[in-house]
């Protein structure tokens, strides 16, 4: 009996040694300012730097291998107006011949708040006309060295005329 005892003591024990030791979910939301076609008074923040050469299938504008570098400002909420928190750096790519589907590599500089001057990295297919897409995080930097977890990307306005975007990000983090 007090083997057994003795054997449930030290499971309850590993529990909470493990719930002590396990990292805390930070949850973050914000807004990229994807602005492909500048607009008074927005800049451009998104540029096309190679262009490829096979339409994609329903769409007149962009093609297989397009590739955009990205410096988009990252907002509390979704207006332009919003309080800029950050910076989406990196580049997407049109990385799918039948799919309106991207490859997103980019880092979310935090550059305000509790935050500023870290960065969460991510790596990711972005298939655009889905709802949501999931944004795996491979890394941070500052507040979030060593990052692991997930973004949900969901795309909050969208003109087709343009192709200026905000889509609404959902982080979340375990540091």
């Amino acid at each position: 009996m007090a083997i057994h005892h003795g054997v449930q003591l030290m499971a309850l024990a590993s529990l909470v040694l493990v719930a002590a030791v396990a990292p805390a979910t930070t949850h973050l939301r914000f807004y990229m300012h994807d602005i492909v076609t500048a607009e008074a008074p927005s800049a451009a923040t998104a540029v096309r730097v190679v262009r490829g050469l096979t339409p994609l299938p329903n769409d007149p504008t962009n093609r297989f291998g397009d590739m955009y570098t990205i410096d988009d400002a990252l907002t509390e909420g979704p207006g332009a107006a919003s309080p800029v928190i950050g910076r989406a750096q990196g580049f997407y790519l049109f990385a799918s011949q039948t799919d309106a589907a991207l490859l997103l590599s980019a880092n979310m500089l935090f550059t305000a708040g509790k935050h500023n001057g870290s960065t969460v990295a991510v790596f990711a297919r972005d298939a655009i006309l889905d709802t949501v897409r999931e944004l795996p995080v491979v890394g941070g930097t500052g507040a979030f060295r060593g990052a692991a977890g997930y973004g949900l990307l969901r795309t909050n306005t969208y003109n087709a005329t343009t192709s200026n975007a905000v889509l609404q990000i959902d982080m979340y983090l375990h540091v």
